[in-house]
């Protein structure tokens, strides 16, 4: 009998619950993408570089409905 390290209780078995460490492993990779989409899109350097990308994405679609009118 051994406790698990992540959740504190006691396993039946010497290492910690297979859901437990599960769990966790799958937090750590939700964490790792969440800072992995901010470094990608790069939101806290460029915030007014955004803006013009939006203006772009706009002006392109708004091209494409005149276009099938």
């Amino acid at each position: 009998m051994k406790i698990c390290n992540i959740c504190h209780k006691i396993s039946a078995t010497d290492q910690d619950h297979i859901d437990c460490v599960q769990k966790r492993r799958i937090e750590l990779e939700d964490e790792d993408t969440k800072s992995k989409l901010q470094e990608k899109l790069n939101l806290s350097n460029d915030t007014q570089d955004l803006g013009i990308e939006v203006k772009a994405i706009l002006e392109h679609l708004t091209k494409e409905k005149s276009e099938s009118d």
